[in-house]
């Protein structure tokens, strides 16, 4: 009886001390992975190398800014007031499509100067003397510069290109400002 005490001892201490006896004997898995040669020589390899031309889209991590292949800049050109390149750029997006997210961006980032409808009675409004964007001159604006405001800012409104990094939520404000100045016509009854 005294044997088999000790063996359901030793096996019980075995048990509770987690079993670690073999931690620092066994490799580790990543050393495994430094004992195969083909990876240390891949960059040496005669590989294709698929982005070395623009036929390939490059898909950036979401949250990320590109480096390079970006969207073009005019903001020096937007700065001098020369509005040529702004006023010709088209909208690329299908603006059905982009409401639900405009609708939610332009509530999280322009609510609050110009208003719930675009009226200019945000509540800081009259501090920083935000205007309306349901005005005739800012129906008469082209989407392009909407865009660029929004993505360089103009007057008293601040650059939003910073924030909004992804084009597609600068088209998606834009789409729902146009939906705002619409909805204000029709309520005038004018025409969208």
């Amino acid at each position: 009886m005294r044997r088999e005490a000790r063996v359901f001892a030793a096996a019980a201490l075995l048990a509770l001390s987690g079993c670690d006896f073999y931690y620092n004997t066994l490799p580790s898995p990543d050393d495994l992975m430094k004992a195969v040669p083909w990876f240390d020589h891949m960059i040496k390899s005669p590989a294709v190398h698929p982005y070395e031309t623009d036929a390939v889209p490059r898909l950036t991590v979401p949250g990320t800014v590109p480096v390079t292949k970006s969207e073009d800049d005019w903001g020096v050109a937007w700065g001098n007031g020369d509005f040529a390149i702004a006023d010709a750029i088209a909208n690329p997006t299908d603006p059905t499509a982009t409401l639900a997210a405009g609708d939610s961006l332009y509530h999280i980032y322009c609510t609050v100067c110009h208003g719930q409808t675009g009226a200019g009675n945000g509540p800081v409004s009259a501090k920083v003397g935000a205007p309306s964007i349901l005005t005739p001159k800012a129906v008469a604006l082209s989407e392009g510069h909407i865009y660029s405001v929004i993505r360089y800012g103009r007057g008293v409104m601040p650059r939003y290109g910073d924030k909004l990094y992804d084009p597609e939520q600068r088209w998606a404000i834009v789409n729902y400002v146009r939906k705002l100045q619409a909805d204000a016509a029709a309520a005038a009854g004018g025409t969208p």
